[in-house]
């Protein structure tokens, strides 16, 4: 299977109303084709538990459907698919550090959900060639770096048990951090990928976003800039401003991205895996000509590495390549990825 140049399908089965009229509104047939048209060769569709099954933890057999309306799509335009796990009952990047709704790694019941739903995610989807599996989207604690671990071992034993060939697909902590990959246990199967997530420097590709904290709202912050201009203003982002300010290179530009880069690329040759990064882009509020040269570094890296990787996202949640903010740039920027 292909997982070089892929888009994601976010807002479809995941961080969205579920219900059956958004479900049959927001994805057809003729969106796959155009995503094949523009070049791609997979997608990365993330999933969150309420498509798969009820808060009881019963099946729904309807998002099973759906999902196999969207791979026999993708086998028809020849692309693969990664399934993404993006949400699972007991916990969610959304929620990070509320221990109340966050608490998988903690419950013995809920780690069991879990598996249980990877064995019937893995049991229908296991004939698919063209179909991988990546656990879970963003673990985020450092406090879970360990159970983590002990997580991933049971999965993959899970899914192995009813799925032998497809690839399993998983990162780190701290939301997929490039640097939390050298943390994960040395994998047991060859049929693993490493995953990280890329969004740096975050005051730049999430600028103006409502959702991360402190993030102020009036800032248009421009690519590349010098360190003292951003690290001035990513210490109020705390934790997710840290690669900023921590990093050793003395601008943020290419230099700085593929320092970072560097981190994940080092773990996955230590653990003698692939690498695709599962997520990266930037927000619709950004610059367009600052936008179109943070591509151009980014993509020049993975090219670099020969690291796969999938567009955060298809249409909508405020970083879609199809939504009239990105058409200046859209071509100039497929014709980037398909050079």
């Amino acid at each position: 299977m292909l997982l070089n140049r892929g888009v994601n399908l976010g807002g479809f089965l995941s961080q969205c109303d579920h219900k059956t009229v958004h479900y049959d509104c927001f994805m057809s047939e003729w969106d796959i084709k155009r995503i094949a048209n523009w070049g791609f060769d997979h997608v990365r569709l993330p999933i969150d538990y309420e498509s798969l099954e009820n808060e009881e933890g019963k099946k729904l057999n309807s998002g099973y459907d759906i999902i196999k309306n969207i791979i026999s799509w993708c086998e028809e335009y020849n692309l693969s698919v990664v399934l993404d796990l993006h949400k699972t009952y007991g916990y969610t990047f959304d929620n990070a550090g509320d221990s109340l709704k966050n608490n998988l790694f903690r419950e013995e019941e809920l780690k069991v959900r879990f598996l249980n739903l990877w064995k019937e995610i893995a049991s229908t989807f296991k004939s698919y060639k063209n179909v991988a599996f990546e656990l879970l989207n963003e673990v985020v604690e450092e406090s879970n770096s360990e159970e983590w671990n002990k997580l991933i071992k049971r999965a993959i034993e899970t899914v192995r048990s009813v799925a032998p060939d497809n690839y399993i697909i998983y990162g780190g902590i701290q939301w997929n951090s490039a640097k939390t990959l050298k943390f994960l246990d040395p994998p047991t199967d060859d049929k693993v990928i490493y995953t990280f997530h890329f969004y740096e420097p975050l005051l730049f590709t999430h600028q103006k976003a409502y959702w991360v904290e402190n993030m102020n709202p009036f800032w248009t912050i421009n690519y590349p800039e010098s360190k003292k201009y951003y690290a001035s203003k990513s210490e109020a982002l705390g934790d997710q401003g840290k690669p900023v300010y921590e990093s050793d290179s003395p601008f943020i530009g290419k230099e700085f991205l593929e320092e970072i880069v560097l981190e994940a690329v080092n773990a996955a040759k230590e653990a003698c895996v692939g690498l695709y990064c599962g997520e990266f882009g930037v927000i619709d509020k950004a610059p367009l000509d600052a936008t179109k040269r943070w591509f151009e570094d980014v993509d020049a890296i993975f090219r670099k590495y020969q690291i796969g990787y999938a567009i955060w996202n298809y249409k909508y949640k405020d970083f879609g390549i199809a939504d009239a903010h990105y058409n200046e740039i859209r071509d100039d920027l497929l014709k980037l990825w398909n050079s």
